[in-house]
């Protein structure tokens, strides 16, 4: 099976994030990839529009990338039921060249586990000989292990009520030795048989392929007794009967320590390093046996394969990427931090969408995107670019667009009019779905600065929330150890945004990057509608002159 390749936007993610994964991973399936577009965050209300406007799915919604379990080459072993023998169960693992069975129920649900060590013990401190009545042996296991044969009575009414004795003593002196509901192992003495039957033997057994006549099986069938024939000699029966216990005896069962399949690495080792288990069992969210992990497997693990767009910003990505690898990184921003081992597909274009990027690689490989999802590819460039009127926007993104409304049967002034209406109030939205709406973490040298943009013409709307929002900024900025907060609500119809920010400490840095005024909280940046060209820029060269 093909290792599924996850393509993922970034946190917080906008509509460009979220069209570019659900293109690309179309494209990549072209090729015969196993590709799946994830997001790792809500989408917000103008993506909602989209989506549901060419009726595309929301990606699943994944929040890390850290290898589990379930990446890794697990041993798979056929669970067993816990009524087998344990004859059975030790044929089975030789077989199987395994030392450890899982045990299940019918539905396959983890009842417990039987090793080697359980076996071989349970053979070894076998000094009792009532152990068949102890475990509730059924007769089948018998029949089974000793390959005998049932000559009287019905294996459903077999129940030991005592032990197992070898009549190897003469009729007259079994008394002492033979009690009511014991299983008595006989040769092809008659007096025997008849005398064990007499005594109230629960169970005859003849072995070395003695056989009982007619008087004995009458006998038998009067007093209730079960007779079976064995071709196995006296001493090899008695060694073998107490193979015949079912596993539900000798299996462990209490306090024993599983897995979930969905478990992280990183949260089991600690645990498997205490206990020092040869392996564990592995259950998924039902309790069904899934396999064994060892501490072998945890050196041999497969990494999720990952493709990351609209970002390559260690701050902006999915959790865990360290332990993932990153196949290719597709992007329209400054290049970040993000480092990978070894050589990788990497396309960085100036342009204003990353949906345009990709538009371009179905048009260079000599193909169309779906209908829907060139709709999708063309509403992420107009959201991006604005409808070409941010100082992102190219030429490159008019023409993807416009051969992308083709394909998708759009208007695109027309549509672009719908979708930006999408987005249009505030009302009903909390400051932190204000603030997370396209919310993007940066580190400028020592600077942690958090960066959010809204697309809003409801000036009125943002006025009247604007208190509450700047409280939730200060929340965030120091619960979360940031330097400073911005919030963008870019007005498209006024061609400006405004800026609203915290961080008293550093008033100075916006005053210079902006020219905003000590002591105030916000401004209206006319021009100012791109956070990619118009603000991290300004911020990061700010920065830099400061620390010359």
């Amino acid at each position: 099976m093909k290792d599924i390749i996850y393509i993922t936007g970034h946190k917080n993610p906008d509509t460009d994030s979220i069209c570019s994964a659900i293109a690309y991973a179309e494209l990549k399936k072209r090729h015969a990839a196993h590709a799946v577009p994830i997001r790792i965050g809500d989408i917000n209300k103008e993506t909602e529009f989209v989506l549901k406007y060419f009726g595309v799915e929301v990606p699943e919604y994944r929040e890390t990338v850290r290898t589990q379990i379930s990446d890794l080459d697990i041993d798979v072993i056929s669970p067993v039921s816990e009524d087998i023998s344990i004859k059975a169960a030790w044929s089975i693992m030789v077989k199987n060249n395994v030392k450890v069975l899982p045990v299940a129920d019918v539905k396959g649900k983890l009842t417990g586990i039987i090793t080697l060590s359980d076996i071989t013990g349970s053979y070894l401190d076998a000094l009792e000989n009532n152990i068949l009545c102890a475990s509730g042996t059924p007769c089948r296991n018998i029949m089974d292990t000793l390959a005998a044969k049932l000559v009287c009575g019905n294996e459903e009414e077999f129940k030991s009520a005592g032990k197992v004795v070898i009549a190897a003593m003469a009729p007259e002196d079994m008394v002492p030795f033979v009690d009511k509901g014991d299983i008595v192992l006989v040769g092809s003495r008659k007096d025997s048989q008849l005398k064990a039957i007499e005594i109230g033997a629960s169970s005859l057994i003849i072995t070395c392929g003695a056989t009982a006549d007619e008087e004995v099986i009458r006998y038998a069938e009067e007093k209730g007794c079960i007779v079976m024939d064995t071709y196995y000699d006296t001493f090899t029966t008695a060694r073998l009967i107490n193979q015949s216990i079912p596993v539900s005896h000798i299996m462990t069962k209490e306090q024993l320590i599983s897995f979930n399949i969905n478990d992280y690495i990183d949260n089991i080792k600690d645990k498997m390093l205490k206990t020092r288990y040869r392996s564990y069992p592995v259950v998924d969210d039902k309790g069904i046996i899934k396999g064994f992990i060892s501490r072998y497997h945890l050196i041999t693990q497969r990494r999720k394969k990952v493709i990351l767009l609209d970002h390559n910003e260690r701050a902006q990505t999915i959790d865990g990427i360290d332990q993932a690898d990153i196949l290719e990184i597709i992007d329209h921003h400054r290049i970040g931090d993000i480092q990978t081992g070894y050589p990788i597909f990497f396309k960085n274009d100036a342009v204003g969408s990353t949906s345009t990027l990709i538009a371009n690689m179905f048009f260079e490989n000599g193909m169309n995107p779906s209908k829907s999802v060139a709709g999708l590819l063309c509403a992420a460039i107009i959201s991006d670019t604005m409808k070409f009127k941010s100082p992102t926007s190219t030429y490159a993104d008019e023409l993807a667009a416009s051969r992308l409304a083709k394909i998708a049967d759009i208007n695109i002034d027309e549509f672009a009019t719908s979708l930006f209406k999408a987005n249009a109030s505030l009302q009903g939205m909390t400051p932190q779905t204000i603030l997370d709406y396209d919310f993007k973490d940066f580190v400028f040298n020592k600077y942690k600065i958090g960066i959010g943009q809204i697309n809003s013409n409801d000036s009125e709307g943002l006025q009247k929330i604007k208190d509450e929002l700047l409280k939730h900024m200060r929340t965030v900025l120091e619960n979360k150890d940031y330097n400073l907060i911005l919030l963008l609500v870019t007005n498209i119809i006024k061609e400006g945004s405004e800026l609203l920010f915290v961080g008293d400490d550093h008033a100075a840095l916006m005053e210079k990057a902006f020219n905003i005024k000590s002591g105030e909280n916000s401004a209206f940046l006319k021009g100012v509608v791109s956070r990619k060209k118009q603000v991290v820029p300004q911020i990061s060269s700010t920065i830099q002159r400061e620390s010359i």
